[in-house]
């Protein structure tokens, strides 16, 4: 009698081990759990904080002003150098997919390529086929990894951080949600302000409406580009929680020569604004050409190998193996106590 109470408490044991042997399984491997949960939904995120804004230190270094003011928010640094800055537009035009002017500056190849190495690997060129699509997208990434989206304006032609946003739901756990408003910051305040146009005061609240007459399909007359009439965003697609980037992948690269200064002279002085929300006080030298093919919005490119998702799978797939194991144990176990007790 004390046998079979004894076998039939192993027994229970067994089951009870196998049972939570699975559930780990499940929710090891889950997409929930291969990411850091998101903070908690407040109806709205907001990365920016002061001291992180940088002036652009010259009429084409928009997109290196931009990775400055994202560096400064990721990283929590204050860095406000023209050196910085000079450096982010020499790597990113050695890395640009179409062969334009300097005064064209940085096509959205060279952009992404920026963004990649000295903020995050998971940034991806995203060229969506509307604006909701864009902005919804853009949404969700921020959202769901803490980064800063780069957004194209005018056309391709300048080139701003979208750095926080409301809605009615978090779009992180829901698709049915609707975006109440952004917010965005522009690297020219300070050398071309705006009330209204380019460029506000950092961190300035915008209704989608308002932000649709600003972020709108690429064109650049020049040269056909891959993603003519899409709108054009850089978004950090990935895990919740950023992943620190690599020491290495802050280090700034040996600048390549820059065949003519940038920097704004007398004759550039910033043109008077037109009237409408479309007031452009770009400058012309101010093209700063964001480009490069990707796949179409909302699919982000494959993860290339290394990256933090191939890393999280190869752990999924050991965290299985092993557990795979110890539930053959355990029914192992199982089978000769069952064994056992029809033998007495």
């Amino acid at each position: 009698m004390a046998a079979s109470i004894r076998g039939r408490s192993i027994i229970r044991l067994a089951l009870v081990a196998l049972l939570l042997t699975l559930t780990v399984g499940a929710s090891a491997t889950s997409p929930a759990a291969s990411a850091s949960a998101a903070t908690r939904w407040t109806g709205g995120v907001d990365l920016y904080r002061a001291g992180v804004f940088t002036t652009q230190k010259s009429w084409l270094w928009c997109t290196a002003a931009d990775i400055q003011i994202i560096r400064n928010i990721v990283d929590r640094q204050a860095d406000h150098s023209r050196s910085s800055q000079q450096r982010y537009f020499a790597y990113m035009r050695a890395h640009n997919r179409y062969d334009i002017p300097l005064k064209d500056g940085v096509d959205p190849a060279g952009w992404t390529a920026g963004l990649r190495h000295f903020v995050d690997a998971r940034y991806r060129l995203v060229a969506s086929r509307s604006f909701d699509s864009a902005l919804r997208s853009a949404v969700t990434n921020l959202r769901k990894t803490n980064l800063p989206v780069a957004i194209t304006v005018s056309h391709g032609n300048h080139a701003w951080v979208l750095t926080g946003f409301t809605a009615t739901a978090d779009p992180a756990a829901t698709t049915r949600f609707t975006v109440t408003s952004v917010r965005v910051v522009g690297p020219l305040w300070g050398l071309q302000s705006r009330t209204y146009g380019y460029d506000m005061r950092p961190d300035t609240r915008l209704t989608p409406s308002q932000l649709r007459g600003f972020f709108t399909p690429w064109h650049y007359t020049s040269v056909p580009m891959a993603w003519e009439n899409r709108w054009v965003s850089v978004q950090p697609v990935g895990a919740s929680t950023p992943t620190p980037m690599a020491a290495t992948m802050h280090a700034l690269p040996t600048r390549p020569a820059i065949t003519a200064d940038p920097k704004p002279s007398p004759a550039q002085a910033a043109p008077a604004a037109s009237a409408g929300p479309l007031a452009s006080a770009v400058s012309s030298a101010e093209v700063a050409m964001l480009a490069n093919p990707v796949a179409n919005d909302p699919v982000p490119s494959a993860p290339a190998a290394g990256s933090p998702s191939v890393v999280r799978d190869a752990g999924a797939a050991m965290t299985l193996a092993v557990l795979g194991v110890l539930a053959g144990v355990l029914v192992l176990i199982v089978t000769r106590v069952l064994r056992s007790r029809r033998g007495s």
